[in-house]
């Protein structure tokens, strides 16, 4: 008998001892969406806040702007032709620097809802968690590589960001891997403006990859070991945009999470700037 209510016993503890697993579990799934959900919310009013500054205009080209020269000829009918007459973005950074002086630039992203200012800290630790006015964000914020040089395009200029199912933040990158995306031409550029110039970027790689960080190199000692750099990502990507980039080029990179294991990753290179008169 005193073995079968010690059986009883150890019945009753695994039990309870799964009972209270599953509590735990449930309570910090619970902590973990109100949480997610109070972190948007604190996003969405940031947002709100610089939407309602109105910092960002389209600009047509001037006698400073500079349409970046090609070493080979373009085929008449490539988009490029089309991209170069694109009007640019200009930024009125004065009110955003009130609220940040970490701003450094603007970005926004054709096919996508990507159209934020972006930031650079000390690292690339802070903005992973911090929202734009510096507050404790699970979002966190778009945030340039800490080792670019923000007034000057380095041969990689790196920006981050969340990919954030909600599609704030770099949530919407994950776009660029639907044929939808593919399908419009329109879609493979990138604009930027910073207090020096106001640029165009055209896409010529986009991918899904296991976590490396291959692509994230920014110096290079040769202009033969960039176009090597360059050949890689061009021979990685998903679709063949038949953009070349060469050894002279500049590039452009924007990365996100796909899952805790993935990333998606954007590269451009620079066709068209406009530099800003003080």
């Amino acid at each position: 008998m005193k073995k079968r209510k010690i059986k009883i016993k150890w019945g009753n503890l695994t039990i309870l001892l799964i009972i209270l697993i599953c509590t735990a579990i449930f309570i910090i799934s619970i902590v973990n969406i109100l949480k997610w959900t109070i972190d948007n919310k604190k996003t969405d009013k940031q947002t709100e806040i610089i939407t309602n500054i109105k910092v960002i205009e389209e600009v047509t080209d001037d006698e400073n702007t500079e349409i970046i020269e090609q070493p080979i000829t373009i085929d008449k009918n490539a988009p490029y032709w089309n991209f170069i007459k694109m009007n640019l973005i200009d930024a009125d950074f004065n009110e955003l620097k009130q609220i940040n002086k970490e701003v450094r630039g603007w970005i926004q992203v054709n096919g996508t809802n990507i159209n934020y200012p972006y930031v650079q800290a000390s690292d690339n630790d802070f903005y992973l968690n911090h929202s734009f006015d510096k507050s404790s964000n699970g979002a966190g914020w778009i945030f340039m590589d800490y080792r670019n040089n923000p007034q000057e395009f380095d041969k990689n200029t790196i920006i981050y960001g969340h990919g954030r199912s909600n599609t704030s933040m770099f949530g919407t990158l994950k776009n660029i891997l639907k044929s939808s995306w593919f399908k419009d031409s329109n879609n493979y550029v990138i604009k930027l403006a910073t207090e020096q110039e106001n640029s165009l970027w055209e896409v010529f790689s986009v991918y899904k990859i296991p976590t490396t960080s291959d692509y994230l190199q920014i110096k290079f000692s040769s202009d033969e070991e960039f176009q090597n750099f360059a050949n890689k990502l061009i021979e990685r990507s998903s679709y063949n945009f038949n953009t070349p980039v060469n050894s002279t080029d500049k590039i452009i990179t924007l990365s996100t999470c796909w899952n805790d294991e993935e990333k998606v990753v954007m590269h451009a290179k620079l066709i068209k700037t406009q530099k800003k008169s003080n």
